[in-house]
């Protein structure tokens, strides 16, 4: 299968029409007017869509992603990676892994990191198939 792979800019329609619906299905609370609102300030903060559609121009998966220098080295951070479930096990997420790790090279950056849900474990699975390593535990605390 063809893909074409693009960045999909905040103000374009294409972001509410084919990227916002992967994430939310990815972030069920994630409503969308709380989409808009968060692509809008993400994106001003180096966030950046990238989708990859079919040459029918069906939007299958998308990769949220920013570059970030931190004292462990310049990094492509991906915030979210999410295919269309009907598209699952074709290779398209790998396809847009593969397009990420491309960019993390171009931009100088030393590794690609993410987090992932602990009981996410399909997610896992495809991030140990294309060799990513578990390298830290992510902590958070809920501010009230």
């Amino acid at each position: 299968m063809e893909l074409t792979v693009v960045d999909v800019a905040p103000d374009t329609p294409a972001l509410h029409r084919d990227v916002a619906p992967l994430i939310r299905a990815l972030r069920p609370a994630l409503g969308a007017d709380a989409f808009a609102a968060f692509a809008a300030e993400a994106h001003a903060q180096g966030l950046v869509f990238t989708a990859a559609y079919d040459d029918r121009g069906r939007c299958l998966a998308v990769a949220t992603h920013r570059v970030l220098t931190t004292s462990r080295g310049r990094l492509l951070f991906v915030d979210d990676l999410v295919t269309a479930p009907a598209a699952r096990s074709a290779g398209i997420g790998g396809r847009l892994f593969g397009v990420l790790q491309e960019r993390a090279r171009a931009a100088g950056c030393v590794r690609i990191e993410l987090d992932s849900g602990t009981v996410n474990h399909g997610a896992h699975r495809f991030y140990h198939a294309h060799r990513m390593a578990v390298t830290a535990l992510h902590f958070g605390l809920e501010v009230k």
